[in-house]
């Protein structure tokens, strides 16, 4: 099973890289870590700072805002829907 790390463990060993200089292939020998997945961790944090390591089932602030905007034209969709279908059954039912 894969290893897991939170956030403030990658914020340190990324730091490490970015901020002190030091290589990557370095700090991941002292931190038992494979390469390769701290210079994805680094690669990461400078592409976004601020959002960087949100956690498994969560979501940026960027993309959080997409899903509620997707989820909100969904919701209007399946309301007009509704609306259509209710017009045609009392459109063929006449009082």
């Amino acid at each position: 099973m894969a290893k897991r790390y939170d956030k403030e463990f990658k914020v340190y060993a990324v730091k490490l890289v970015v901020e002190d200089g030091r290589k990557a292939a370095e700090v991941a020998r002292e931190l038992d870590l494979v390469p390769q997945t701290l210079q994805k961790w680094v690669t990461k944090y400078k592409e976004d700072k601020d959002d960087s390591f949100v956690g498994s089932g969560n979501r940026s602030a960027k993309n959080q805002a997409e899903y509620e905007k997707d989820k909100r034209i969904r919701d209007l969709e399946e309301e007009v829907a509704i609306l259509k279908k209710a017009m045609g059954i009392f459109a063929k039912n006449p009082r």
